[in-house]
């Protein structure tokens, strides 16, 4: 199949790393994270690097035009050459614009924008639900992935279970508002370009997958 050139989005708790490593797997595309951009460009102190340093160090907030000239640098890599998927990234409709401009510059085109949507309800059951192994990371879920003996993990045995601190209802409720807040007008911008695809994320993994494969053609 052809590289793509993707942009994901989904609430936290939505499935989206997991589809995005199918996106990554089946294209043959990069994964990238403004994140991951950042702390690559301050390690390497780069030129933008730098500048990113110098505000961080001083408690202020990166401008689009030092994200946005990191991610031109990134995708002109060799690894993005085939495609690659956002993940974070635009957060805002400045940023989509911005987007659009270096895309312009560098002739190239934005095959869709995929947003995984699944209801707030059964986002709050799948986060506050999840628990794993102390021993060995294995996840489950008080729902969805109960071990098959009480108290002990399946894999190593082990009698240890963790849940994190901010996997409560009020944490993720605050977290589902905060990306409802800010993906709610991207939404109609890529609408209106013909390139939001919306996947219906309620439902199994597999049938998930099969619906972005659908979306973007195969």
């Amino acid at each position: 199949m052809n590289g793509k050139r993707l942009i994901l989005m989904g609430p936290p708790g939505g499935g989206k790393g997991t589809q995005a490593r199918f996106l990554q797997d089946v294209y043959s595309i990069v994964q990238l994270s403004t994140g991951d951009m950042l702390r690559a460009a301050v390690a390497h102190g780069t030129r933008l690097g730098k500048k990113a340093r110098l505000v961080m160090d001083a408690g202020g907030l990166l401008s689009d035009d030092i994200i946005v000239g990191m991610i031109s640098d990134r995708i002109g890599e060799a690894d993005c050459e085939n495609g690659f998927i956002f993940d974070g990234f635009p957060r805002t409709v400045a940023q989509a614009e911005a987007l659009d401009v270096l895309f312009d510059e560098k002739y190239l085109r934005l095959d869709a924008v995929l947003e995984i949507r699944v209801p707030d309800e059964r986002l709050v059951e799948r986060i506050t639900g999840r628990f794993a192994c102390e021993g060995c990371g294995e996840g489950y879920h008080d729902i969805y992935k109960r071990p098959k003996t009480d108290a002990l993990c399946d894999v190593c045995g082990g009698g240890g279970f963790l849940r994190r601190a901010d996997d409560n209802k009020e944490t993720v409720n605050a977290r589902l508002i905060a990306y409802h807040e800010q993906t709610a007008p991207l939404l109609p911008f890529y609408d209106a370009k013909g390139l939001l695809k919306v996947v219906n994320g309620d439902q199994n993994m597999n049938a998930v997958t099969a619906e972005l494969k659908e979306a973007l053609g195969d």
